[in-house]
């Protein structure tokens, strides 16, 4: 049981975000034009493909549609781990989510309870020492991996930022323009990006606090007779809220569902990694990305203290073989394209959250895969939980209330417009116009959205808006005084849906 450690843990994760969660709580759903000027640069970093070659931006791998975790529904439904900028190249691990990072506590080790925790990465090792901050530090790391961005050298990043298009934000915020002339130069603004994205990561466009679940410990929303169940269940017999703190902090701040620890499950390998046929496949200086092949074993937390420059912790990596962190469940069942694709645990070897709650639940009573680290695996609080069928579809039932983007039932909150059969909705006035007429939009979730004006014969005169919205409300100009007489459509596509409406032009 871990009940010291997450309490301790959380009140030292509360203390270092308090401010930022308490934004998050009272700025839910705000468009991205309200974030700050170092938010707004830590966006442009992090979806600027800043690779080579470049292909390959953060969210490439961290989708803002599927709670900044993998995206690709392919992908998912196979070896779960994302290529490189150099096609060929793969890394060992599917993508963590890059949405509530920021309030992970710098890695440490609690005396009393004998366990590690924060940093990010599955195996902690962006401690968040060097930044102060584990999302920060994290952030720098995949600019420079041969297996991610392939970047050569922070100067090269550097070099890539200068040449953007907002670079001059870069000097608004740091109040100078990017250099690299020196190593001194070079280590300083490099170290400025990975604090820029985690400006970002920690804003309220990503960490939204905007979940069913969020809302009804509000008092906004009621449960349903099955969630209600699965709570019930999560915080009880299931044992889930042991890791998956599902309580508010001790100054009101929304639940986190992870107490930031490392645990082996008893997770099986995921035959389908594309990590075991790294051995075929070679870096620049010859060497093999994984020369181990298939019998590659992961070691996740142990790997990184065998690693580690204090010779205490150094002695500790046998008992911390195969435990990787304890995830955020906030966001885990939004998925690309369906409930069956996405993938779950640090290698993806489970499809769907029903598949990983009957691993909980029967791990040990059932015919499973062995686990690919027989050591340390936790025998405590999973394996044998003698849940039924209708108690794990509960237990699911539940988790989905923990994804950002809810729409409150009217009765609950004014939204005006909402479309209710595809939960986004453009309204469009004055309308008739003659000059200008605002588009307002709702969307529940952040989208990529595209925003366009056609003909009714179907022809594409102009583009009005294009990129990434938070979700809530927005408003949008749009001067028309290019365009003659006549009636034309609006249409608006978010993510694989297109919503529609006619406007008229009367000068």
């Amino acid at each position: 049981m871990k009940t010291t450690i997450t309490i301790f843990t959380l009140l030292i994760a509360f203390n270092l975000i308090a401010i930022n969660v308490a934004q998050a709580q009272t700025s839910l759903n705000k468009n991205s034009k309200n974030l700050t000027q170092i938010e707004e640069l830590g966006k442009q970093l992090f979806f600027d493909k800043i690779a080579d070659p470049d292909n390959m931006s953060c969210a490439d791998c961290h989708g803002p549609n599927v709670g900044f975790t993998g995206p690709n529904p392919g992908i998912n439904k196979k070896g779960a781990v994302y290529m490189g900028a150099v096609a060929q190249r793969f890394g060992n691990r599917k993508p963590p989510s890059a949405a509530y990072a920021t309030l992970s506590p710098v890695f440490n080790y609690d005396e009393d309870e004998e366990l590690f925790f924060g940093g990010n990465f599955w195996d902690g090792r962006a401690t968040g020492e060097h930044l102060g901050n584990p999302a920060a530090d994290q952030a720098l790391g995949p600019f420079l991996n041969p297996v991610e961005q392939n970047n050569a050298s922070k100067m090269e990043v550097l070099m890539q930022v200068a040449k953007s298009n907002y670079s001059g934000l870069w000097e608004t915020v740091w109040g100078e323009p990017i250099s690299y002339e020196t190593p001194e130069e070079i280590e300083t603004n490099y170290d400025k990006i990975g604090l820029a994205i985690a400006a970002y990561e920690g804003s309220n466009e990503v960490n939204q606090f905007s979940s069913k679940y969020d809302y009804y410990l509000q008092g906004l929303v009621d449960l349903s007779e099955e969630e209600m169940m699965g709570m019930n269940l999560f915080n009880g017999v299931a044992l889930c809220s042991e890791c998956h703190i599902s309580e508010t902090g001790p100054g009101g701040e929304p639940p986190l569902f992870t107490d930031f620890t490392f645990d082996n499950l008893g997770t099986p390998k995921n035959p389908k990694n594309p990590f075991y046929n790294m051995d075929k496949v070679f870096l620049s200086n010859g060497d093999p990305i994984n020369p181990m092949g298939d019998d590659w074993i992961d070691p996740g937390l142990g790997g990184f203290l065998a690693t580690h420059p204090n010779p205490v912790w150094q002695a500790m990596a046998d008992e911390n073989m195969g435990k990787h962190k304890v995830p955020t469940l906030r966001n885990v069942a939004k998925s690309p394209g369906g409930d069956k694709n996405k993938a779950f645990m640090h290698n993806g070897v489970f499809k769907s959250l029903q598949e990983v709650v009957h691993f909980y639940n029967t791990r040990d009573v059932e015919s499973w895969p062995p686990p690919e680290v027989a050591a340390n695996v936790n025998t405590d609080e999973l394996g044998d939980l003698g849940l039924t069928e209708e108690e794990e579809d509960a237990i699911v039932a539940f988790m989905k209330t923990l994804s950002d983007g809810y729409v409150l039932p009217k009765s609950s909150i004014d939204l005006s417009n909402i479309n209710s059969k595809v939960e986004a909705s453009i309204n469009i006035g004055p309308n008739p116009f003659n000059a200008n007429t605002n588009i307002n939009i709702y969307l529940p979730e952040t989208s990529d959205i595209e925003i366009a004006i056609y003909s009714l014969t179907g022809e594409k005169i102009s583009t009005i808006e294009k990129g990434w919205y938070s979700a809530g409300k927005t408003s949008i100009q749009y001067i028309g005084t290019k365009l003659k007489n006549g009636v034309y459509i609006v249409s608006m596509q978010v993510n694989e849906q297109v919503l529609t409406q006619k406007i008229t032009i009367v000068k």
